[in-house]
């Protein structure tokens, strides 16, 4: 029979005991600290899911220096378990999973992805950038060069909206066409313009100020490719199931782009409820209606002045 030997079992007690003390002396420093997984959690979401007000266009136009959104416009679903594809879907910053753990900031390179919600928030907006030297508040203009800049609701520093040619290396993952990224920096990889959306009207356009919260087409200055969003690519992020965003032009059979190229530069709504001016409501006609009209003219006998 063995030996009862108290003081083994006294050892391990203690030692014990210093594993724990040592276990919360070390979880409350990086709680002090904020290291903790629940806490970089948090600070995360209250930056990258934080509200945010986009800029009021005084003359309908969009300026540089303003803070947008890019909106890929709906369109009537073919079938019923099409719908959620055919919804509006905004641009915005999409962290892989191992950047969300430990992240403080964006960094370089950055994933995207087109959202569900049409709500601005800081991974979702973007700020008009001028590449050649315009003044913030001068209209952006059909055919001329501009960049899209991202904090994704942090500080700093901004990302660019970039994108360059297909490689062996370098392609989207789900389509395997031209990817689309955030960079730190500001090079002909990050230069974009706007395009008229009807193309026999383009020439008549060029030069003119870009209307906001109006369908048009961005494309890439370096590749010659358009921003796109295929619908029928998506991915699992940590902020749900999201859809793949690339640069691609699809044309149809006239050589026109399809709705996969059309956006919507999304500015501000100027009343007092605030939101967007896709919350703003449609504006009604004033005075009697036609109907209305009609029936009070009807019986109304017209004087004979012969």
């Amino acid at each position: 029979m063995a030996a009862y030997r108290p003081g083994v079992l006294v050892g391990n007690w203690k030692e014990e005991a210093c594993l724990e003390e040592e276990r919360l002396r070390d979880f409350m420093q990086k709680r002090e600290r904020g290291e903790l997984l629940m806490q970089k959690i948090n600070r995360l979401n209250d930056n990258l899911l934080k509200k945010v007000q986009l800029s009021v266009s005084k003359d309908g136009f969009v300026c540089f220096g303003d803070t947008v959104m890019l909106l890929s416009p709906g369109r009537e679903p073919s079938e019923q378990r099409d719908a959620e594809a055919c919804g509006e879907l905004t641009l915005a910053v999409n962290l892989e999973e191992v950047s969300i753990y430990s992240a403080v900031a964006l960094h370089a390179p950055c994933a995207l992805s087109a959202a569900t919600t049409a709500s601005p928030a800081g991974r979702n907006t973007f700020c008009v950038l001028s590449v050649d030297g315009e003044s913030v508040g001068e209209p952006l203009k059909f055919g001329q060069k501009f960049g899209l800049g991202t904090t994704g609701g942090f500080s700093d520093p901004m990302l660019y909206l970039a994108s360059d040619h297909k490689s062996f290396m370098r392609f989207a993952k789900k389509s395997y066409l031209q990817q689309v990224f955030l960079t730190d920096e500001l090079s002909y990889l990050t230069c974009w313009q706007a395009t008229f959306l009807d193309p026999q009207l383009r020439l008549e356009y060029e030069g003119f100020p870009v209307p906001a919260n109006s369908k048009l087409i961005i494309t890439h200055c370096h590749t010659n490719r358009s921003l796109a969003v295929p619908r029928n690519f998506w991915t699992r992020s940590y902020f749900g199931r999201e859809y793949e965003v690339i640069c691609h032009t699809y044309l149809d059979s006239h050589r026109v782009e399809e709705d996969k190229n059309y956006w919507v530069i999304v500015t501000g709504n100027p009343g007092d409820e605030g939101g967007t001016m896709l919350d703003r409501p449609e504006p009604q006609p004033g005075g009697t209606g036609k109907n209305e009209f009609h029936e009070e003219t009807k019986n109304v006998k017209i004087p004979d002045y012969n």
